[in-house]
Parts: structure tokens; sequence; C-alpha cells
């Protein structure tokens, strides 16, 4: 979550001692009768409001929020039905880590960590072991961490206390897993991009590895563009590895994204636990899981692949369950709302909504590229994501223009430039989530062609300075 400064931080001077405003015919209070003191900003107020006002100052602000519907920088769901948001409302109280009180939503729990080894391909579902997490970034963490623990229990006789391990990943990884570097002390080696190859090589990958490399990393959808690496590759330049050094490199499969639309869409592609080289997997249920906010997967193909060590018991709760988190309380509503999803779409459910994203992508990937002024790096036929930028003989503007105007407009399409070798390339990335009709493609459309006129009429790319034209950050 993002990192907040105390009360001066980016507010004028003046701001520290403003009060939240209050109307006499605000809430519940008697209009006639004397003025409820308005409320401090930034320090508890002395006493409570009426339930009805808090609510009215709290929505009030929040109506400068964007609409998430219109949100095509975030992977994360902005639509479930409503039997799912009453599902939600009816569990937001129970705590998940509390087993023993809520050996329902424990067992759905169990459940979808079944069904998610059976759509992997597990070789045993029976016995591959999972949990939800937070999200993807968390199930990251817990990945990286069981591959530390194991690359350390096979070099504790013979290398040394202040051998440094390392992680091999393409330079395209989300943030979290440097994140995971930092915060566990890994050596993040990355491929760097290379022309129009815009992640991971598994040669060259293979070729960063040693006997420190606790893992590879493969990304079953970029951030940066939707595009999946070729884990079946990855694992076979390591499988060539091994004959040659001796060095047996696990891998661990990013499918934050990708690990629930390959399943239902790619159905030929291999990348998941047929792979015997693949010892996790982690995906975001909250993505194309189809689910609000709040809950991420990560499985192990077998209970050797997660050492025991990392297995915390706790019986203060009441019972003795077994649970492998970085956090401890945390509410069962997006479990639930997961298994809900789960049963309530099926394979050929998830199938007809992730083909419906898809087509919609490919559709508007095809109707950018033929207003001329841009060049596509990807189409959407992978992940429903696609990547965009303009041409060189495009001078009057860039992507950072178009980005600022569409939002004029309400849409959030993020534009950035990409990392280490190829940072001289700026781009707009529309992702296409269940939700995002065909008709609001249109409007899209329509609302650039309608900007294009303006644009090529510049007599230059706008003049901001650099912080303020990104318009994203990953």
């Amino acid at each position: 979550m993002p990192l907040h400064q105390g009360s001066h931080a980016r507010r004028a001077p003046s701001d520290e001692h403003r009060r939240l405003a209050l109307n006499p015919f605000f809430g519940e209070a008697d209009p006639t009768a004397p003025m409820v003191a308005a409320p401090p900003r930034h320090q508890l107020p002395e006493g409570p409001l009426p339930p009805s006002t808090a609510y009215r100052l709290v929505h009030d602000e929040l109506m400068l929020d964007g609409n998430s519907r219109l949100n095509l920088a975030t992977f994360v769901t902005t639509w479930m039905e409503p039997q799912a948001g009453v599902l939600m409302g009816e569990c937001r109280d129970k705590n998940m880590i509390d087993k023993d009180e809520y050996p329902r939503t424990a067992e759905l729990e169990r459940r979808c960590v079944a069904m998610l080894a059976d759509l992997w391909n597990a070789p045993d579902p029976a016995t591959t072991v999972g949990c939800s997490t937070t999200g993807s970034s968390e199930a990251c963490m817990l990945a990286g961490m069981a591959l530390k623990r194991r690359w350390s229990a096979r070099n504790a006789d013979r290398y040394p206390a202040s051998a440094r391990p390392n992680l091999v990943m393409g330079v395209n990884v989300q943030v979290c897993w440097e994140k995971f570097c930092t915060f566990w002390e890994v050596e993040p080696r990355q491929v760097p991009m290379d022309g129009e190859r815009f992640h991971l090589d598994p040669q060259a990958a293979a070729e960063l590895c040693d006997e420190n490399t606790i893992g590879v990393v493969g990304i079953l959808g970029s951030t940066f563009d939707g595009s999946y690496e070729p884990v079946a590759d990855l694992c076979a330049a390591l499988d060539g590895l091994q004959e040659r050094t001796g060095l047996d490199i696990p891998v661990h499969v990013d499918g934050a994204s990708g690990a629930m639309v390959a399943p239902f869409l790619d159905q030929d592609l291999v990348w998941d636990f047929r792979l015997p080289r693949v010892s996790s997997i982690n995906t975001s249920g909250h993505k194309y899981g189809l689910v609000y906010p709040g809950v991420g997967w990560a499985l192990w193909r077998s209970p050797a692949e997660l050492p025991e060590e990392l297995v915390f018991r706790v019986n203060y709760l009441g019972g003795d369950m077994p649970t492998f988190a970085l956090n401890f309380s945390r509410p069962g509503a997006q479990v639930v709302a997961q298994y809900y999803t789960f049963l309530r779409l099926g394979r050929e459910g998830y199938r007809a909504v992730q083909q419906a994203s898809r087509d919609i992508a490919r559709h508007l990937a095809g109707a950018f590229e033929a207003l001329d002024d841009f060049r596509l790096l990807t189409r959407g036929d992978e992940l429903p994501v696609f990547a965009v930028t303009t041409k060189p003989e495009v001078k009057a503007y860039d992507v950072f223009d178009v980005s600022r105007r569409l939002r004029e407009r309400g849409w959030l399409v993020p534009a950035y430039t990409f990392p280490a070798n190829r940072q001289d390339l700026s781009v707009l990335r529309v992702v296409c989530r269940n939700g995002f009709s065909s008709d609001l493609a249109e409007m899209l459309v329509d609302d650039l062609r309608g900007l294009l006129p303006e644009l090529r009429a510049q007599a230059h790319p706008s003049t901001l300075d650099a912080g303020a034209r990104t318009a994203f950050h990953h």
C-alpha cells in the first residue's frame, strides 16, 4: 500500500488547521439547532458525529475519485455480481486466520486451493499445498521465501554464511519481486529487454544462474505489455544447464493474471505443473480471478517445495491450524467471493468471460492501429492487454499527451517508459477486464478520434517536467 507522510506532506501550510465543512442541512441534526463543531482534518475530533453526517462527509470527499470502470490501468477487478457483494458483506466480520471459529470459511479456502491445483495440472492435487493471500504480492513473497529457504538447506554444508543468494528474472517483473529481493536480502539478477523482446530470454536467464541462484521467475503475463513469457522454453534452458553443470534451479511462475486466463483460453500452452521444474505458482484472485481486491493464491507442487519451518501453528485462537502468511488477521470475505465465482462460472463460464475480454482487447488494439498514428507492441492475444506507442513520424505529441487528454474525458490509460535497455520507448497500456464492454471500448475510440486533431495541431509534445508527464508507475 502507499506510504503516507504526516499532515504537512504535499499540502499548503494553511491546510494544517483547516476543518471539514458542515452544512446546517447535512445529516441528522436539526438545521435550526446550534451547529456541531466542524471536525478537524488531521486530528481526531473531540466528540462523535451522527452516523449519517460522518457518512456524508466521507462520501462527498470520495466523489473526486475516478470511476473504477473507466480505469484501464489496473488489472484489478472492478465489477462483480450483486450476489457476490451480498456474500462479501455477510462475511466481512469473519477473520480468515481464525479457522477454528470459522471452519466453513476455512473449508471454502481449502476447496479453492484444490480447484487451482487441478486447474494448473498438479501431478497429485491431493498433495499439492497452497494458501490464500492478500494478493499476488504476498504470494510472491511467500514463494520467494520458500525458494530461499530450500536453497539454504541444500547448501548448508557447502557454502559459507557469507554467500549471497540471487534470484533470476526479467527486468519486466512486477515491483513485488524487487521488494522481495530488498526485504529478504537476495541479489536480483535481471535479464534486460533487447530490441523488440520485452520480457525474459530463456537462454540469457540460464546464463545468469550459478550455485547461489535460489530460482528463476517466469511471468505469465507481463505487466508492461501483457505478453506471456516462454515458461516451457525457460525450463528447457534450465534442464540444459543442469546437464552441463549439475545445477538444479527451480522455477516459480508468477501467474498474477495469466494463470487465470491461459487455462481457459490457451489450453495447449504448457506453463504450469506439467513442467517438472515448476515448483510453485501464484495468481491474483482479484485480477482475472474476477474477485474484488484482497485475495491471491500461492500453490506448491508438493510439501517438499514448502519447507516445514516456514509454516506456523498457533492454538490461542482455538484449535491448531497451520498457517503460512506475512500477515495475521484479514477478512474472509474475498476468499468466500472466490469460491462463489468458481462455483458460479465453472470452466466454461470462465472461458466465456476471458474470451470476451480478449476479443474486446484485440478489437480495441486494431482500432488504435487503424488510426495510423500508433504502432502496436502487443495485440491483446495473450493477456487481454495491449501496449501501443506513437509512430516515429508523429512529432506533435506523444503517449503522455494522449494519456493526459483522455483523462479529461474520464479515462485512465497509463503512459510510461520501459525499463533498462528500452528506456527510449514510451507506451500506452490498455487493460481490458470483465465489465469493460465493447460499448465502452467504442466510446474510448470515439473520444480518442475526437482528440487526435487537436493533438496533431500541437507544435510539439507537452513541455511539462518529467515528473508531471509520467502518468503511471510500476
